[in-house]
């Protein structure tokens, strides 16, 4: 499974961006999308993540100002980020989990860097 994440910037407080995830490779085999962020000086922490089934999940400090979707035609995910905080600043990895066997696979793209800043 390869992951290409695009969609990062600089943007003002308040603003929005949307953040993609290409994946190729395998994906039928892909059970969950999820999307992390690490701030420098911080662990990555997970921010949204979707199922198979479409179900998502949201972080506490995100919830409400983001929306994770999937477009199973384009073997895309998209991370909508609204109401955006400088403390939203951090690299946005693209992550994807395969289950097999009992055994938990990860996949990770590359990364997109999100400023928000005045």
């Amino acid at each position: 499974v390869q992951l290409q994440a695009s969609g990062g910037g600089l943007v003002q407080p308040g603003g929005s961006l949307r953040l993609s995830c290409a994946a190729s490779g395998g994906i039928s085999s892909i059970n969950v999308m999820a999307w992390y962020r690490q701030a420098p000086g911080k662990q990555r922490e997970l921010v949204a993540r979707i199922s198979s089934g479409g179900s998502t999940d949201y972080a506490d400090s995100v919830k409400g100002r983001i929306n994770m979707s999937r477009d199973n035609a384009k073997n895309t995910v998209y991370l909508q980020l609204n109401s955006l905080k400088p403390e939203d600043t951090a690299v946005y990895y693209c992550n994807a989990v395969r289950y097999s066997r009992g055994v938990r696979y990860d996949y990770w793209g590359q990364g997109t860097l999100v400023t928000v800043s005045s």
